[in-house]
C-alpha cells in the first residue's frame, strides 16, 4: 500500500508541474479518426515496401499501456476500444513537447497523429508527428505480469479489469452481441419491445423474496419487481399478440456462482399458443444464440486443466424432454412421493434434504428435485408438467388437473428458461392467489400476494397464450463455459469494501 501511494504523489507531482507548465491535464475532445482495428484491417497485410509509398497517416486516441524512453526516442502502445496501436516518437516531437514527455506515466489517454511505417522488427508503427495529453492517470495499473488476479478485487474494480484483462473486455462485447442477437431475433418474427414498469404495488410473476422501497410523495410502499410477467400478460388482453422485454428483475435472495439480486431477463409472450410451441421455439432461438456468438453448436462444459476431463455441450435438437415425475423415477424417487406429502417429506429427510412440518407438498417436491435431478441435466433437457402449487400462473393439464402445462430447461445443471401456458381462467387464478396469500400467512415470505387488477384484467378476457423467461445471465455463461454468474456482470452486488 506505501509502495502505491508513492507512486500516487509522484504522478501528482507530475500533474501538478503540467499545469505549471501551462498544460491541460484533463484535456478538451479529441476527434480519433482511427482505431487501432481499422489500422491492422487496412494495413496489417502490407509489407514494409508496400506500405511506405503509400505515405498513410492515421489519428488515435486511447490509453498508453507501455512506455520505453530510449532518451533520445520512445516508444509506446496506445490501447483503445479495439485493440493496441504501437507508437513512435522521433527525437523531433519529444524535444518539441518536454513538459508532456517529463510527466508522461502509462496509463495516462493521449491522442496522436502520424504517419504509419513498419519497424525493424516488422511491427506496424504510427510515427507521431503530434501528441495531446488527454488524461492524466493518477494510479498505476497493476503489474504487467502478476496484473490483476484477485476475483473480488477484479469485480470491485472492473474498470481496472477491463483495462489489463482484454479477454474480460472481449467477453463483455461477446454479451453486447448475444442481446443485439435476442434482440433481432425476437423483431423479426413479428414481436413488439415493451417496457414494463420496475417498482410494483405487488411483487409478482415469480416466486421469490422482493427488495421493499418507499415512495415519498405517495406515502406508498414499493417493491422492486421480481418478474415482469403480470405486466406483459396485461398487454396480451390490450390487444398485443407478440411482446418481449429484457430488462432487470430483482430478486432478495443469496449471492452465490449462480444467483446476483440484480439480474438480466428475458420474458416473452404469444398469444394463440402453448407451452409445446415454446418448446420448438426455445430448440431453435438457442441454437442460433449459439452459432451467432460462437460459430457453432458444440461448447465446452467445465474447467479442468485436462481439456478430456471437460464435457462437450450440444445444442444440436432435438432436445430430450421428460416430465419431471419420469425424471425424479429415472433417478430413484418412488413416485408415490408425489400424491402423499409425509411420504415425500420423508423421502427428503431419508436422503439429508433441508425440509420441515410446514414445508407444502410443492416446495418438498421441489427440493428432491433439485437435489436428485438437477445436476445431473447437463445436455439440454426440457423437463415437463410440475405440480400446480408449484406453478400458480401456468394453465393446468386436462388430462390431470394436479399438473400444469409447463416447462423448465435445463443445461449444464442449471435452469436457464422457465415457460408454461398461461392461465387465463380468471377464477382459477384468483383462487390461487388466494392460496399464496394463505402460504404467506404460514410464514412462506416467497409465496405471492393478491393481484385485485391482475384478475379484473383477466375477467375482460386474454387470448389463449404461452409465456416464457429467460435468465440471460446464465444463458451468457453457459455459452461462454464460464463458471460464476460475477464474470458475466459488469458489476455485480459485492459485500462492503472492507
Amino acid at each position: 500500500m506505501d509502495e502505491t501511494n508513492d507512486l500516487i504523489q509522484e504522478r501528482l507531482k507530475k500533474l501538478g508541474r503540467l499545469r505549471d507548465a501551462g498544460l491541460e491535464p484533463y484535456g478538451n475532445p479529441f476527434t480519433a479518426v482511427d482505431k487501432a482495428s481499422d489500422i491492422l484491417s487496412k494495413f496489417g497485410a502490407l509489407s514494409k515496401e508496400e506500405l511506405e509509398p503509400k505515405k498513410e497517416k492515421c489519428t488515435l486516441a486511447g490509453r498508453m499501456i507501455s512506455f520505453r524512453d530510449f532518451g533520445k526516442t520512445a516508444f509506446a502502445h496506445i490501447q483503445d476500444t479495439t485493440g493496441r496501436t504501437q507508437v513512435y516518437f522521433s527525437k523531433d516531437i519529444i524535444i518539441s513537447n518536454p513538459d508532456i514527455f517529463k510527466n508522461l506515466d502509462i496509463g495516462d489517454i493521449v491522442g496522436v497523429s502520424g504517419q504509419l511505417f513498419r519497424t525493424r522488427t516488422n511491427e506496424l508503427t504510427v510515427n507521431a508527428d503530434s501528441l495531446t495529453l488527454l488524461c492524466k492517470s493518477l494510479r498505476p495499473l497493476p503489474e504487467k505480469w502478476h496484473g490483476l488476479k484477485d476475483i473480488e478485487t477484479r469485480c470491485r474494480q472492473r474498470y481496472v479489469d477491463l483495462i489489463v484483462n482484454p479477454h474480460v473486455k472481449e467477453l463483455f462485447l461477446k454479451r453486447s452481441k448475444l442481446i443485439k442477437a435476442l434482440r433481432n431475433y425476437f423483431d423479426e418474427r413479428g414481436f413488439i419491445e415493451v417496457e414494463t414498469p420496475m417498482m410494483h404495488q405487488i411483487p409478482g410473476g415469480a416466486t421469490a423474496r422482493p427488495f421493499k422501497t418507499h415512495h415519498n410523495a405517495l406515502g406508498l410502499d414499493l417493491y422492486l419487481r421480481i418478474a415482469p410477467e403480470l405486466y406483459l400478460k396485461k398487454l396480451l388482453v390490450g390487444g398485443y399478440d407478440k411482446v418481449y422485454e429484457i430488462n432487470k428483475n430483482f430478486r432478495n435472495e443469496g449471492i452465490s456462482s449462480k444467483h446476483n439480486p440484480e439480474f438480466t431477463m428475458l420474458e416473452f409472450y404469444i398469444a394463440y399458443e402453448d407451452y409445446n410451441f415454446l418448446m420448438n421455439f426455445t430448440e431453435e432461438l438457442i441454437p442460433n444464440l449459439c452459432k451467432d456468438i460462437n460459430g457453432g453448436l458444440r461448447v465446452p462444459f467445465g474447467e479442468s486443466a485436462d481439456p478430456a476431463d471437460n464435457v462437450v455441450i450440444d445444442f444440436t435438437p432435438p432436445w430430450t424432454r421428460i416430465s419431471m415425475v419420469d425424471a425424479m423415477s429415472k433417478e430413484g424417487v418412488d413416485p408415490s412421493v408425489f400424491k402423499d406429502v409425509e411420504k415425500a417429506r420423508q423421502f427428503a429427510l431419508d436422503n439429508k434434504i433441508d425440509v420441515d412440518k410446514k414445508t407444502t407438498h410443492g416446495k418438498i417436491l421441489d427440493e428432491i428435485f433439485k437435489k436428485k435431478v438437477e445436476s445431473r441435466l447437463i445436455q439440454p433437457t426440457f423437463i415437463t408438467d410440475y405440480p400446480v402449487e408449484l406453478s400458480p400462473l401456468a394453465k393446468r393439464r386436462k388430462d390431470n388437473p394436479d399438473f400444469v402445462e409447463r416447462f423448465e430447461l435445463f443445461i449444464g445443471g442449471r435452469e436457464i428458461a422457465n415457460a408454461f401456458s398461461e392461465l387465463n381462467d380468471p377464477s382459477d387464478q384468483k383462487g390461487r392467489f388466494l392460496e399464496q396469500v394463505e402460504a404467506r400467512k404460514q410464514g412462506d415470505e416467497e409465496a405471492g400476494f393478491m393481484d385485485e387488477d391482475f384478475v379484473r384484467a383477466l375477467e375482460y378476457g386474454m387470448p389463449p397464450a404461452a409465456g416464457e423467461g429467460i435468465g440471460i445471465d446464465r444463458l451468457f455463461m453457459l455459452l461462454t463455459n464460464t463458471s460464476s454468474i460475477r464474470d458475466v456482470i459488469l458489476f455485480p452486488q459485492l459485500k462492503p469494501e472492507q
